[in-house]
């Protein structure tokens, strides 16, 4: 089919509109990513953000940017978060359900996230553990002795290993694993950048990722 028939594939036009508004949003956002980490210029944020403008669109209307950003302060209220840095991050399912989730000394914010997530999607309850503390006291082990990193908290590629681990044993963990799979064409946006490990295991998880431009630190908050 041509480009000129493309417009009598659209049923829905109120759907494609609001799909194509947030896609701008979340490039938007890439374009800012990758200006902060130094592979993008000023100008690509600048002509999304004109079209943003004509467009009156703002960051705020991708819902989970809020949802995001009031994870991080109710953390830091309630005193969470790993040596005085407070991340949050915000995932929004299908029926537009939204998730939380916060760092801490032994997850990542992302990791939080998609933890809290299959609980929600599979019933089980907020006090039962997924990840039995003798395997994340082994990787952070791992992370902390052998490869001597500086960050020991587990990013979300560690944690989906290690609940494939935990599955053998724990029914909760296994149903949790079943869940993910519904995560497919979900969106979420992390208050930080994400590390190497919580980006890897969202793209493949199918996730639509968006991340404010600012690096994890102390000084989030004041921003």
């Amino acid at each position: 089919m041509g480009v000129n028939r493309c417009g009598y594939g659209i049923t829905d036009d109120d759907l494609v509109t609001q799909a194509s508004e947030q896609e701008i949003i979340r490039r938007y956002y890439r374009a800012s990513c990758e200006y902060a980490l130094g592979i993008g210029t000023q100008n690509a944020i600048n002509i999304i953000k004109v079209l943003m403008d004509n467009l009156e669109l703002k960051k705020k209307d991708r819902v989970t940017v809020p949802a995001a950003t009031e994870a991080m302060k109710d953390a830091s209220t309630r005193g969470k978060g790993k040596d005085g840095i407070v991340c949050g991050a915000a995932l929004q399912l299908k029926d537009g359900t939204i998730i939380t989730g916060s760092n801490s000394e032994i997850l990542h914010a992302a990791s939080a996230l998609i933890l809290n997530t299959t609980k929600y999607l599979a019933g089980i309850p907020k006090d039962i553990h997924l990840l039995p503390e003798n395997i994340m006291s082994s990787v952070r082990y791992l992370k902390d002795k052998v490869l001597d990193g500086r960050r020991i908290s587990m990013d979300l590629d560690e944690v989906l290993i290690s609940l494939a681990i935990s599955a053998a044993n724990n029914p909760a963990a296994q149903k949790a694993i079943d869940c993910l799979m519904n995560l497919r064409g979900c969106e979420v946006h992390l208050t930080h950048l994400p590390s190497a490990g919580d980006e890897a295991g969202l793209r493949k998880l199918g996730i639509n990722l968006t991340s404010a431009p600012l690096f994890a630190s102390k000084r989030m908050l004041e921003d």
